[in-house]
């Protein structure tokens, strides 16, 4: 059974519903960036940075995984699925998907601001000032904020190298350090892109462009890939 590696992004997400948030003037819900995904951003005003993240919960229990994400699930009847997603959401896991890596943390997780590896699962969506972990600290979203290390990339990095085929669905391979993952395919290795707005790699070899929104392109590399790289 051939190792596909999926690479998702924000697009996947947001044919369920999921806001990417981010709108023509930089802004995530009428916040600056730098107010509520950034540690210095938590530091000054811990209240907002909570209270954004806790709407962002509460929105994200209001949608469904899409075709796409079921699409991926399906695949794994005919391949080893790795998911490495930028996505903080859960929708791969709601879908189904047994293997997934999450580049940039997880919505409905929360950590210590002591001890990174101090780590929870949260009850609801709500997460307030004085919520506290075992070891005394106030609790923070399980998120890689703008300005921190990409704890999970040596291990997204690990996993790409061991592609037979390289899958990258929703992003259009803009956000570093994700986006240099393609890189570290092995050069024999298929790669196909599903995204409505091609990135500039057309010169990439071994390379099938579907553009698509992530649903549509889905459907077709399920195709793609089952006639062509199964042997049953």
């Amino acid at each position: 059974m051939k190792k596909l590696v999926v690479l998702s992004g924000a697009g996947i997400s947001a044919e369920s519903g999921i806001r990417t948030f981010r709108d023509s003037g930089g802004l995530w819900e009428n916040h600056r960036v730098e107010e509520v995904a950034t540690p210095e951003g938590f530091r000054k005003n811990p209240a907002l940075v909570l209270e954004f993240y806790n709407q962002r919960r509460k929105q994200a229990l209001t949608v469904e995984p899409n075709d796409a994400h079921k699409i991926l699930v399906k695949l794994e009847e005919y391949f080893d699925v790795s998911i490495i997603t930028q996505n903080v959401d859960n929708l791969h896991e709601r879908a189904g998907s047994t293997q997934v890596l999450h580049l940039h943390g997880e919505l409905f997780k929360v950590r210590s601001t002591k001890n990174p590896d101090l780590i929870y699962e949260l009850d609801g969506w709500e997460l307030g000032l004085g919520d506290l972990g075992e070891d005394g600290s106030q609790l923070r979203p399980h998120i890689v904020w703008f300005g921190e290390e990409v704890p999970m990339m040596d291990d997204a990095i690990r996993i790409t190298e061991q592609a037979d085929i390289f899958l990258v669905i929703g992003t259009s391979l803009a956000v570093y350090p994700a986006a240099g993952l393609v890189h570290f395919v092995s050069p024999k290795v298929p790669v196909f892109l599903i995204d409505p707005s091609l990135p500039d790699l057309r010169q990439q070899k071994n390379m099938t462009f579907i553009q698509e929104k992530a649903t549509v392109g889905a459907a077709k590399v399920f195709d793609l890939l089952v006639n062509n790289y199964t042997t049953g």
